[in-house]
């Protein structure tokens, strides 16, 4: 096989046979400003993925920054006792009965553009402007893109180290695709979290992988299982960790001819009973954004994960709760008006927000009691003033005959209306995880962990146990719910290759060129030069969509400079979902970004070919690349750029 990238790269694909050919650029075909003529290749195969073993380098503390849609903290330990988890303090302010371990994702700047404040500091102050100063102000709620700085962490652990034995770990849902990870390990750069330079000092750790890695080592008494649960009783068994019950529930089920009674009894209980050898299980992080679903092996004897189906879900987090009350707002008050509130009086539509967030935080299947939602004075004056009569008025000419208008002046909300407001999301949640378990790599999986902030909820919990349950899954909360990814994120950081196999979830590569084949390769596709026959526009795959890529395996390519001067090779990336492109003007094959190696001077001892070699690892959290020039031996710089396209 002849391969040469499409001609929008400034390098080509070269392999280890003697042969070597001469191949002109296509007509018509992209230039950048350094490309120039090309240079001779050498047919090969496509060389299978090699593993090594990852390096990492040592730190004193790992600190993790989970950053939600709805709140954010962060969270560190010390490698002399790396499951010994320390929590941020309290966060001042704050909402009555909510734990402030968190603090809501709100960020203020001045009306300069200047940073005031962030959580609860940002959003109390903003609610306390005059309105018609609120107006210049900006206030961002509900985000995922703030770098927090070290100063409480310090402020909290006077002796913690300098900065370069601190290992950061950002936390980014599963299913964000390649720019959006680069997108916050550019903004950890440009907030001086760290250094280009010391780039393996921040990891990027998928949400649901790092509530995994934390579940994996709990103990039965700190999780509910929702199908035994009992009013006001959450313990399950005695301390024990999971990788110590899945083997000894197995080994007592081999030994004792009343296993079952046995297991009960000595409080391991069914749930790791009935895993069997198998030992999968489905995490399902339900944040304020999104759901993200991961499936995992438990691998022995040395606890090991495995992903078995790359991550999934959607955009069904909490959100979409306060979305459908702004909707049922709309109903009953008219769009317009929301709308027009929501611009001229910014704070006091937070303040709505707030009052909302409290009750829909108290909504339960099972609530006998209506709820009351207080509506701002400012919401009130201004609803008069725009529509000439009062919110009660309102509320009787209303179609919506679930919400009315209480003697104490709020709005009084059915629990059956409230309870309507989650089902959209729900639903969606529950769809999301019943196709997964649909799909054939996932049979055999007995064991959903509910994770993430959502799913505190008591409406989110029942609906998926009533959904699930009854189909013999078992739906199991950790005590600590919101705090599960956090936790997990910084015993990620202490041991990043516990996930030692990944899918991927894209099929990659690049275009080329190859011998044009009759019958096999569309006639458009021929490009006839010098009297040899290219087929054009071929998408060589690097790894397919789906495909299990182990942690530290590497893909490698070689190439050549185009001219001996030559200073900077970039190749084109192209993705695309399928399995099974054939080339990269396919619908659904897009440019996700470019290889770039930049090439240091040539001492001129190898008059001959520069070979570049790089090597690809697609198995972990980030896709990384490192590279070598072969005359010299010496490392190239090297890195894929996914934001360029």
């Amino acid at each position: 096989m002849l391969a040469v990238p499409d001609m929008g790269l400034q390098g080509l694909y070269i392999g280890s046979s003697p042969e070597r050919s001469p191949v002109p650029s296509p007509p018509g075909s992209p230039r950048t400003q350094e490309s120039c003529g090309i240079a001779p290749l050498t047919p090969s195969q496509s060389p299978k993925p090699e593993a090594r073993a990852p390096q990492h380098a040592p730190f004193s503390v790992v600190v993790a920054i989970d950053f939600g849609t709805t709140s954010s903290g962060y969270a560190f330990s010390f490698a002399s006792d790396p499951e010994a988890i320390h929590m941020m303090r309290k966060w001042e302010g704050g909402d009555p009965g909510v734990a402030h371990q968190k603090t809501p994702t709100c960020l203020l700047l001045t009306p300069e553009g200047a940073f005031h404040s962030f959580g609860y500091t940002a959003r109390d102050y903003y609610h306390d402007l005059d309105p018609e100063e609120a107006r210049d102000w900006l206030y961002f709620e509900k985000f995922k893109m703030k770098i927090h700085s070290a100063t409480e962490l310090r402020e909290q652990c006077p002796s913690l180290p300098e900065k370069d034995t601190v290992r950061w770990v950002l936390t980014v849902p599963a299913i964000w695709k390649q720019p959006a990870k680069q997108f916050m390990r550019e903004a950890a750069y440009l907030a001086g979290l760290v250094s280009r330079e010391d780039a393996e000092q921040l990891l990027i750790a998928l949400e649901p992988e790092a509530a995994s890695v934390y579940c994996r080592k709990l103990r039965l008494h700190q999780l509910f299982d929702l199908s035994s649960r009992a009013p006001g009783s959450g313990r399950l068994g005695e301390r024990r960790s999971i990788d110590s019950s899945f083997r000894q529930a197995r080994e007592q089920l081999r030994r004792s001819r009343h296993s079952r009674t046995f297991l009960v009894e000595s409080g391991i209980g069914e749930l790791w009973a009935e895993m069997q050898a198998g030992d999968r299980y489905v995490v399902a992080d339900c944040g304020g954004g999104t759901v993200d679903l991961t499936v995992h092996q438990l691998e022995q004897p040395h606890g090991t994960l495995k992903e078995l189906y790359k991550a999934s879900g959607g955009p069904y987090g909490a959100v979409g709760v306060d979305l459908a009350f702004e909707q049922l707002l709309g109903r009953i008050f008219g769009e317009d008006f929301i709308t027009t509130f929501k611009r001229q009086r910014p704070a006091a539509w937070v303040d709505l927000t707030i009052a909302f967030e409290a009750r829909k935080r108290t909504a339960g299947p099972h609530r006998a009691g209506a709820l009351n939602i207080s509506l701002p004075f400012s919401f009130i004056d201004f609803y008069r003033k725009q529509r000439g009569h009062n919110v009660e008025t309102a509320l009787r000419r209303s179609s919506v005959n679930f919400v009315k208008w209480s003697s104490q002046g709020m709005l009084r909300m059915s629990c059956e209306a409230m309870n309507e407001l989650f089902q959209p999301t729900v639903s969606g949640i529950i769809q999301h995880i019943e196709a997964l378990l649909a799909r054939p790599e996932v049979q055999g999986v007995k064991l959903l962990f509910l994770v993430g902030g959502f799913a505190e909820s008591a409406v989110l919990q029942h609906a998926v146990q009533a959904a699930l349950g009854a189909r013999g899954l078992r739906v199991v909360v950790p005590h600590d719910v919101g705090l599960t990814i956090l936790k997990g994120a910084v015993l990620f950081g202490q041991a990043p290759g516990v996930v030692r196999v990944r899918r991927s979830p894209l099929t990659y590569g690049v275009g080329v060129l190859n011998r044009f084949v009759a019958g096999r390769h569309p006639p458009e596709k021929l490009l006839v030069r010098d009297g040899r026959r290219w087929c054009t526009d071929v998408f060589e795959r690097f790894v397919a969509a789906e495909q299990s890529v182990a942690l530290g395996e590497e893909v490698r390519r070689s190439y050549c400079p185009a001219r001996p001067g030559q200073r900077r090779v970039l190749i084109n990336l192209y993705c695309c979902a399928a399995e099974d492109a054939r080339f990269i003007t396919d619908p659904g094959v897009r440019k996700c970004g470019a290889l770039s190696l930049e090439l240091e001077p040539s001492d001129g001892a190898s008059p001959g070919r520069r070979e570049i070699r790089a090597a690809m690892q697609f198995g972990d959290t980030e896709i990384k690349v490192t590279a070598v020039d072969v005359s010299t031996n010496r490392s190239v710089r090297a890195a894929i750029d996914f934001l360029s396209h």
